[in-house]
């Protein structure tokens, strides 16, 4: 059980990121989670899936230490994060995230949540209706097939967002970024010319300063290993639609959180 549960580790560490907005802010939670396992082997429930077991336990950590391991930051893009999240109505986000980015079920998302399935499909919706009425802003996509780069393009326009334009290689997307200076990255890992996504935003980062990044791969896990960098928003290949506009929701949501550098 112990092994399977640390299998799954890449992919809270993952949703814990998204839900705080910050690496590090996420990432203390997840270390959080594993003293907790460490701790009371009584939670190695095996009468439950090992990623239930995972996320459920992080939930006791986040909710019993008031969705705040350690004191954030007088100003700075954690901060920031903090305070928008204090606006919001308790556990949508989390539903939210579970349901689209980790693909739970409503019933699995009250197992982790430990609430009816009924209830936590009401939260999903009310997330919906609170995070993805942000500020319209404009979107740089760096993907170098050309049906999946307009899939996301529609996606995007119809949230509202602008596309400020597409860029396959890595050079076509440092070019891109410097000329538009866009608000969001939304960026696949292996391009055209076998050049990489995570070299475009890397370099564009110290130009564009803290503007959020996600990434879209078929192996999330490689980029979760806890070695730098990291990107703080991931999907997974195959996509839906539904993924994508969770993604950029949240990272839009946030407006200023720290991206792969952080």
């Amino acid at each position: 059980m112990a092994v399977r549960v640390a299998a799954e580790l890449p992919y809270l560490r993952r949703y814990a990121r998204a839900l705080t907005g910050s690496q590090d802010s996420g990432d203390r939670y997840a270390a959080a989670t594993i003293e907790a396992l460490l701790a009371d082997r009584s939670l190695l429930d095996p009468g439950v899936s090992p990623r239930i077991v995972l996320f459920r336990t992080f939930h006791s950590v986040w909710q019993s230490s008031g969705r705040a391991v350690a004191d954030p930051p007088a100003a700075g893009p954690e901060r920031r994060a903090q305070a928008r999240l204090a606006g919001l109505t308790s556990n949508t986000r989390e539903a939210l995230l579970l349901f689209t980015i980790e693909e739970f079920t409503r019933e699995e998302i009250g197992q982790i949540m430990r609430i009816p399935a009924s209830e936590a499909d009401e939260l999903v919706a009310i997330a919906y209706r609170e995070t993805q009425a942000g500020i319209p802003g404009r979107i740089m996509i760096i993907e170098d097939e050309p049906l999946i780069a307009l899939d996301i393009r529609s996606i995007v326009e119809e949230m509202g967002h602008e596309v400020t334009g597409i860029a396959a290689t890595r050079d076509d997307a440092v070019r891109l970024g410097r000329e538009t200076g866009p608000d969001l990255i939304l960026a696949d890992i292996q391009l055209a010319d076998n050049s990489s996504g995570i070299d475009a935003v890397r370099m564009l980062l110290p130009d564009l300063g803290e503007v959020p990044v996600i990434f879209i791969t078929a192996f999330p896990e490689r980029l979760l290993t806890g070695e730098k960098p990291e990107p703080a928003f991931l999907i997974t290949k195959p996509f839906t639609e539904e993924r994508v506009r969770s993604a950029v929701s949240q990272a839009m949501f946030f407006a200023s959180t720290e991206t792969l550098m952080g």
